[in-house]
């Protein structure tokens, strides 16, 4: 349900509705606009006759039932669009934020050197991954607590923020000592105990859209993470598993606007695993932005031919200061800046 309180409602009379709200039962998640306080009572729907007996205190406006299953990801909830900060860089906002960085850590030169270029060609945030999911068990598994070490290394060389995976739950208090965002993979989407880690951690959440997973899937994995207390999940489009053969992936685009229509939460778009093939990723770059992507996170290595993981998909430094040449200008047209 949501609980609208009147313009000019005092935070006692805030803290009296949740008060009321946690005494029938219901989580109160308080969203304060420009002009009203929203209070999301999130819970059993056998108690919504009890909460619309709020409709009698002064201070509220309205008491409306959530229609949709996600709640607090819902515009029904929170029309305005969600904007996080991650030191000084705002999410969501006017500006276009894009995270730039190899797919896997894989030692100190080849990592800090991936910072330096990405960080000199406009990107905000780095990515690298310490902690490799990967199909095959011989395949390359990440440097683990030595990979973490060295984008901590990265950040303070660079000023760069950290986004980087958290793949277990007893993992998550060790990456959240590193990392500014965590990033929940694809494989990881709908593992409910680590999206509720991650959510009781309260660092920023980059929330990957399985390969087989609907919107509404998607969003619902988003609300595990809200429903924890931690309105801070940015959710990540990088491409479905259909019967197209030709890249790695369908990048589905359809969803960035789908996306913006029924949450208010910030969405980016991923064209290196969208795509799996490096001379794709630029244009399926742009395309991301112009369908109002709030940003891209794309994978960058200095020498993508001796890359552990995915180096087909990667950009080298010089390809990739060009995309964000090229972003730039898209972005303008688009109305945003990078």
């Amino acid at each position: 349900m949501i609980i609208v309180l009147k313009s000019g409602a005092s935070d006692a009379e805030v803290e009296d509705v949740c008060h009321r709200i946690t005494a029938m039962g219901y989580s109160p998640h308080t969203i304060r606009g420009a002009l009203r306080t929203v209070i999301g009572a999130v819970g059993d729907d056998r108690g919504k006759d009890a909460l619309r007996s709020l409709e009698s205190l002064e201070c509220v406006e309205s008491v409306t039932p959530i229609l949709k299953p996600y709640k607090l990801a819902s515009r029904e909830v929170r029309d305005e669009p969600t904007q996080i900060r991650v030191g000084d860089v705002t999410i969501g906002g006017r500006s276009l934020v894009v995270m730039a960085g190899p797919c896997s850590v894989e030692s100190r030169p080849q990592l800090l050197e991936a910072a330096e270029k990405v960080k000199a060609a406009g990107a905000r945030i780095l990515r690298g991954g310490a902690f490799k999911p990967r199909t095959s068990p011989y395949a390359f598994q990440g440097l683990e607590d030595e990979g973490l070490k060295l984008l901590a290394e990265a950040k303070r060389e660079t000023g760069l923020p950290i986004v980087t995976e958290v793949m277990e739950p007893d993992k998550v208090d060790l990456v959240a000592e590193h990392a500014d965002i965590l990033q929940v993979g694809a494989r990881n989407v709908q593992n409910f105990s680590l999206l509720k880690r991650v959510g009781d951690a309260g660092k920023p959440v980059l929330l990957k859209r399985g390969m087989a997973t609907t919107i509404q899937e998607w969003l619902l994995s988003a609300e595990y993470v809200l429903a924890r207390g931690n309105p801070n999940v940015i959710l990540c489009e990088r491409g479905i598993r259909t019967f197209e053969a030709s890249t790695r992936y369908t990048l589905d685009l359809n969803a960035v606007p789908v996306v913006k229509k029924l949450s208010h939460l910030p969405i980016f778009v991923d064209p290196s695993h969208g795509t799996g093939h490096w001379e794709f990723v630029e244009a399926m770059a742009m395309a991301g932005v112009a369908a109002g992507a709030d940003g891209l996170i794309i994978e960058v290595h200095p020498r993508p031919e001796e890359a552990l993981s995915d180096g087909p998909q990667s950009l080298k430094p010089e390809r990739f200061a060009a995309l964000m040449e090229r972003v730039r200008r898209i972005a303008r047209a688009m109305d945003r800046d990078l």
